[in-house]
C-alpha cells in the first residue's frame, strides 16, 4: 500500500461513511445495493473492494450463483428485472467515456420504470460512491488481506 488515508484523510472519510449510512438505510434492498458495488468495483479493477463487496453480498443472502455471473448479468436469466436495471445504469454511470451520451436515454428509462425517484437518487449516489471507493482504493493501491 503506498499509503494508508485512515489517519490523513479522516475527516473526509468521515464524510464518506455517512454517505454509505444513507445508502444502506435506503429505499434499495441491500442486496442489490451490493451487487451494484460489487459489479462497479469489478469494472474499475479494485481488488479490495471486489474482495469485501462479495463477502457483503453473500452475507446478505445474494446466491453464490449470481455472484459468480455478476461479470456476465446481461445473459444470466436469473436477474431480475429491478437488479438489471441497477446494473446498467451502475455500469453506463461508470464507464462515462465510453459513451458520448454519458448515461443514456434508455439505461435511464429502464431504471425509472422499475425505481422511484428517490430510489433512483440512491443508485446514482450508490454509483458515485462506490466509484469514489475504487478510485480511492486503487491509487494508494490498498489490497485485500491475503
Amino acid at each position: 500500500m503506498r499509503m494508508d488515508v485512515k489517519r490523513p484523510a479522516a475527516e473526509g472519510l468521515k464524510g464518506m461513511y455517512a454517505v454509505e449510512a444513507y445508502l444502506n438505510a435506503g429505499p434499495v434492498p441491500r442486496t442489490t445495493l451490493d451487487l451494484l458495488r460489487l459489479r462497479v468495483s469489478q469494472i474499475n479493477g479494485c481488488a479490495f473492494c471486489v474482495d469485501m463487496h462479495s463477502k457483503e453480498a453473500k452475507e446478505a443472502g445474494v446466491p453464490e450463483r449470481k455472484l459468480h455471473a455478476l461479470a456476465a448479468w446481461r445473459d444470466a436469466p436469473f436477474f431480475s428485472e429491478e437488479e438489471r436495471a441497477a446494473l446498467a445504469l451502475a455500469e453506463a454511470a461508470t464507464r462515462l467515456a465510453d459513451n458520448p451520451e454519458g448515461v443514456p436515454d434508455d439505461v435511464w428509462d429502464a431504471a425509472a420504470d422499475v425505481y422511484d425517484e428517490e430510489q433512483l437518487a440512491v443508485l446514482v449516489m450508490a454509483t458515485a460512491q462506490i466509484n469514489a471507493w475504487n478510485r480511492l482504493n486503487v491509487t494508494v493501491r490498498n489490497a485485500p488481506a491475503a
